[in-house]
């Protein structure tokens, strides 16, 4: 498996791809609501990249898309961040490298805190969150929603190191 940057020009079929392979279980943690597809104007925000204020990176395996992990700048040097995998790559490694490469990437675009929302029912993203980002908050909403933010105040890039395969 390998991660690298999605680029404006591929980024309308990654976008596609990994959406295609998504359950609807995992499409309901991703967006927060039943998508059983994606419109045009969902599609095209997500595949709207310009490396700096919304940038992605992308998990290949055998130069297939096997996940996402998108940032977009909300203001005040701080990101907001979305990741999908595709159910058959889930829990084996790729959603961690994804967390890790992402917040790299932040770090090198001076972005100073990264911040998202998980529903409560994704254990699993909660999970990797803690042991990932340590000095992580973790706040629960009362829509089921746990707002997670991270400050970026270390390089990521040993935790990446580590995580390569």
């Amino acid at each position: 498996m390998r991660v690298r940057e999605l680029h404006r020009a591929e980024a309308a079929d990654v976008v596609a791809t990994v959406f295609r392979g998504l359950s609807p279980h995992s499409r309901h943690l991703r967006f927060h609501a039943p998508v059983p597809r994606l419109t045009a104007a969902v599609h095209r925000r997500l595949a709207d990249l310009d490396g700096r204020r919304r940038a992605a990176l992308v998990a290949e395996c055998h130069h297939r898309p096997v996940g996402i992990a998108r940032l977009a700048a909300t203001g005040d040097a701080a990101a907001e961040v979305a990741i999908a995998v595709v159910d058959p790559w889930q829990r084996k490694g790729v959603g961690t490298r994804l967390v890790a490469e992402l917040a790299t990437l932040a770090a090198a675009l001076d972005y100073t805190a990264l911040h998202g929302d998980v529903l409560h029912d994704n254990q699993p993203m909660l999970r990797l969150v803690r042991r990932l980002l340590p000095g992580a908050r973790l706040t629960r909403a009362e829509d089921d929603v746990v707002h997670v933010r991270y400050p970026l105040t270390v390089t990521h890039q040993d935790l990446v190191a580590d995580l390569r395969w």
